[in-house]
């Protein structure tokens, strides 16, 4: 994100549908804690029992890329609202997209926007990055593949909403060089070792170049819920902090909704 030149399931998160009616203190360390922390309780640092960590990091990111290849041959609907607020938390601009995802033929994914009013953001503008985290990197954290590139500490047990979960600290070991990992915290479902709560930042901030944009990348928390009985795929993220630019500090609402998934698989 640039600065611009001028009776619940066991398994659903009972905040989702409440998140917006949460009151924010204006501070960015309180905004960005108060969106990770929402409906967890107190961590609890004591070991998991009968496994070990490093099992539960083999068994999560392999269902993470089981989940990632079957969300590729699935359709759904993307739902984007970015707002700036002003201190007094008026809206002063907004920008707001719905687009219909579905596989093409060659695999790669068609985008059909069905709603975009014409934005009226100021103090911000969105790039394509910012858009590649919403499509690609907040629904999907890590996947066996990557494990290797990151360094994952195991940080204690949670109660979140209705789960028991493990939680893990994460991080790029070469931040440097890759430039596009997932930094924060996952939690894991303890019962069914699945990542199905994530906070943090898609990949870190952008360094401008000399008299260029300043770029900023929000910490989002992403919730995931059961897909088609088996699957666990994003359907809620949300990032809402005051974002540091060298022209002041600008406070930033993000909500993304990702629903109406639909198996393309022929049965």
């Amino acid at each position: 994100m640039a600065l611009a030149n001028v009776v619940v399931p066991r398994r659903i998160f009972l905040h989702c549908a409440i998140l917006l009616l949460v009151i924010f203190i204006p501070s960015l360390s309180v905004l960005a804690q108060n969106v990770c922390e929402i409906g967890n309780k107190a961590l609890n640092p004591a070991p998991p029992l009968g496994i070990t960590p490093a099992e539960i990091i083999r068994q999560f990111s392999a269902k993470e890329s089981a989940f990632k290849a079957a969300r590729d041959r699935y359709a759904y609907t993307v739902e984007i609202n970015v707002q700036t607020l002003t201190v007094s938390g008026r809206i002063d601009g907004q920008y707001r997209q719905v687009s219909e995802i579905m596989p093409g033929r060659d695999g790669t994914l068609q985008e059909k926007v069905t709603f975009a009013p014409q934005s009226t953001l100021r103090r911000i503008g969105l790039t394509q990055d910012d858009l590649d985290d919403i499509r690609f990197r907040l629904p999907v954290a890590i996947t066996s593949d990557v494990v290797p590139f990151y360094s994952i500490e195991y940080v204690g047990q949670q109660h979140v909403d209705q789960l028991e979960t493990y939680v893990f600290s994460v991080a790029p070991k070469d931040a440097k060089h890759e430039k596009k990992l997932f930094a924060g915290r996952i939690w894991v479902d303890a019962q069914d070792l699945m990542i199905v709560k994530t906070c943090g930042k898609p990949h870190p901030d952008g360094v401008p170049k000399k008299k260029g944009p300043a770029y900023r990348t929000p910490m989002f928390v992403t919730y995931r819920e059961q897909v088609d009985g088996k699957l666990w795929f994003a359907t809620y993220a949300k990032a809402d902090e005051f974002a540091p630019f060298p022209l002041g500090d600008v406070h930033i609402r993000e909500v993304i909704r990702y629903s109406d998934y639909k198996s393309l698989t022929s049965k």
